[in-house]
């Protein structure tokens, strides 16, 4: 068709037209069916609101009850302690017996169990982080140190009383620390195994992909950085370990350790191959008892326990917030 304000162009005429555009129709959403999910919203509110305070309670029942042990033992137990409490041997009469062998055969045990398990438990934990292949074999290995974490005391002392009293017999000399030692290792070896690896994995991959770039090898950089950066965790994981294994009675009652010893171990390794006894198993003789001065004693025995159990988580909480310190 010709424009009629210039005849020499020709308007095009549109031979189809061109739909508006559509709006997306919202669907209705699906109602609840009979017996289906219903948003009570009211009523979830409500038991949200309930929820905080029996929490609250729950924590504050068991303060109350950690709080009523520790004035009982307290009371009872604070006026027995002195000087010659803690410097005379166990003995009949409940006036003069005293803790000192158990409290030196607790410290030696302790020594001994940290000596053996903190760097095999770091060393293991650091072979399955960083230098094991994930297989089938790997993942068998971390099941079954996840397992071995749960399993009772008992069983390690059933265990340690046929490897390494019986027959580790020409090493450990029998029931003695050594025996003692290497048993409670095994107690808590899992438990730090598996802190240190959750430290280790806590560490950013970047930290180590730097070394690794800048020309260090793989050991230069967990030694010098991987570690030191994971070692407030790897510190909380053994002081909770050590912290089970001073109060384990089980195992060591089933590996023979003795109630009544009257003498010190020698200042020397020989005291690894004597017997031995420890703060909580002369514990458990005093409570047994019927007389009441031995509950005395137990109630004393407790508390300086606890203090033995506080000086250790000190020292270890003052080198954990030291090296957290040095890398924050």
């Amino acid at each position: 068709m010709m424009s009629e304000n210039n005849p020499s162009l020709i308007r095009l005429e549109p031979t189809m037209t061109v739909p508006p555009a559509r709006r997306p129709v919202k669907k209705p959403l699906p109602v609840a069916s009979e017996g289906g999910f219903r948003p009570n919203l009211a009523w979830r509110k409500r038991l949200d609101a309930l929820f905080q305070p029996l929490t609250v309670l729950a924590t504050v029942f068991g303060l109350v009850v950690l709080a009523w042990l520790l004035w009982s033992v307290f009371q009872e137990g604070l006026p027995r302690l002195s000087w010659q409490f803690l410097t005379s041997f166990p003995s009949r009469r409940p006036a003069r017996a005293g803790i000192l062998s158990p409290l030196v055969g607790s410290l030696w045990l302790m020594g001994l169990t940290a000596a053996i398990a903190f760097p095999l438990g770091v060393s293991a934990a650091l072979y399955l982080e960083e230098y094991a292949p994930k297989n089938r074999l790997t993942r068998l290995i971390e099941i079954n140190i996840a397992n071995l974490a749960g399993v009772p005391s008992i069983i390690y002392g059933l265990l340690g009383l046929e490897l390494f009293v019986r027959y580790l017999s020409p090493l450990t000399n029998g029931r003695t620390i050594l025996a003692g030692g290497l048993t409670m290792s095994l107690l808590v070896m899992p438990v730090i195994i598996i802190a240190t690896r959750e430290a280790l994995k806590a560490v950013p991959d970047s930290l180590r992909q730097a070394g690794l770039a800048l020309g260090a090898t793989k050991w230069e950089v967990l030694r010098d950085h991987v570690l030191p950066m994971a070692m407030p965790g790897i510190l909380t994981g053994t002081i909770l370990a050590l912290s089970r294994a001073i109060g384990e009675t089980a195992p060591l009652i089933t590996i023979g350790a003795l109630t009544y010893i009257a003498y010190l171990p020698p200042a020397s390794l020989e005291a690894l191959r004597t017997p031995f006894t420890v703060l909580p198993i002369q514990i458990f003789n005093w409570v047994s008892r019927p007389q009441a001065g031995f509950h005395v004693n137990a109630a004393a025995g407790i508390i300086v326990l606890l203090a033995m159990l506080f000086a250790m988580n000190s020292v270890a909480i003052i080198l954990r917030n030291r090296y957290r310190r040095r890398y924050d």
